[in-house]
């Protein structure tokens, strides 16, 4: 694989992050650990070195497989991501929330459970719509003075607050959010709306989940004795099945699996843009691992656009038919001027 920078940041890290919900099965589902490790292993034997993962996976026990696996590896080579804020036990009032204290609390736990002195990344993992985003910028900062974490980032939330945290990290001189982690995906872009445009802006990586829309993407569910997507379900409804058809279109034209298609789509958008593929099988990674020798042409990515196009709504769809005023209105300047 080949590396780059990961938002504003001399960070260098993978074309794609490996996703590890799926390792453990406090769940009732995932991979053992000795899956776990091989999965880890033939990521990292492909170049890989940006592992994502959070204090709630599988319970804590995602960090402990992962804690277990570095301590036989090269610990710098990883670029290991992890996230607070999600409720990780019953002990106390503040044992979920982007407070300081949770925040404090839950770097400790998982710095136990991953067996490391530092993380290289650690994301807030949704905004909790309570606590000032000073005092989760300050807590931040604080963690990255004092060694136990390298670089902020943010996920999972409003435009607006990040943006705020970020300009105010800025003006006081605390460290900056470098990623953003959002779901996005070609049957989820909604995020383009203020999300990215504000991404862009702050020169942060996008590191989008379920950019396979939850398996959706892959054409798993419209083979066999599946039959047609359920009208109701959130992913898996009657317009992602119409977008999924086009990726397999495209697929099939290129000789390559869905998932390559809806992968590289996420990649070829015009943003820094790192997406995170889980897995619980080799199979499953070795397949991942192959969309990266695939180029969409400019053809393949108006097709997909078009098949998934929303609505930006305000002020984006204004902005849009404004741009088209003005050019027409700058056209008829222009054959004025060249008739005087």
């Amino acid at each position: 694989m080949n590396y780059k920078l990961l938002g504003r940041s001399g960070l260098k890290v993978s074309e794609f992050c490996l996703g590890t919900m799926g390792f453990g099965t406090d769940n009732g589902w995932g991979a053992e650990k000795a899956d776990s490790f091989a999965i880890m292993d033939a990521y990292a034997n492909a170049g890989g070195n940006f592992l994502d993962t959070a204090n709630v996976y599988q319970k804590g026990t995602t960090e402990k497989i992962i804690g277990e696996y570095l301590k036989t590896q090269d610990r710098d080579y990883f670029v290991l991501a992890t996230k607070y804020t999600l409720k990780d036990n019953q002990t106390n009032p503040n044992a979920s929330g982007n407070n300081r204290k949770n925040m404090m609390r839950s770097v400790e736990e998982s710095l136990k459970r991953l067996q490391t002195d530092f993380i290289d990344v650690l994301y807030l993992h949704i905004w909790d719509n309570i606590t000032p985003i000073d005092e989760v910028l300050r807590g931040l900062d604080d963690l990255i003075r004092q060694g136990k974490v390298n670089y902020a980032a943010i996920s999972d939330t409003p435009a607006w607050v990040v943006a705020k945290g970020n300009t105010l990290a800025e003006l006081m001189g605390w460290s900056q959010f470098i990623a953003l982690q959002v779901e996005y995906s070609l049957i989820q872009r909604t995020p383009e709306r203020e999300l990215i445009p504000m991404a862009k802006h702050f020169g942060m990586t996008v590191t989008p989940w379920a950019p396979l829309g939850g398996g959706a993407l892959t054409g798993k569910y419209l083979r066999g004795d599946k039959g047609r997507i359920k009208a109701e379900s959130v992913r898996l409804n009657a317009n992602s099945e119409r977008i999924t058809r086009v990726v397999m279109q495209i697929a099939d034209e290129l000789g390559v699996s869905a998932s390559h298609v809806a992968l590289k789509w996420t990649m070829q958008q015009g943003f820094s843009c790192t997406p995170i593929v889980g897995a619980t099988k080799i199979s499953q990674l070795e397949d991942n691992l192959k969309a990266f020798e695939l180029t969409l042409s400019a053809e393949h990515l108006q097709r997909l656009d078009e098949a998934s196009a929303i609505p930006l709504g305000f002020p984006g769809d204004f902005f849009r038919e404004d741009a088209v005023r003005m050019n027409s209105f700058g056209g008829f300047y222009d054959r004025v001027e060249k008739r005087s």
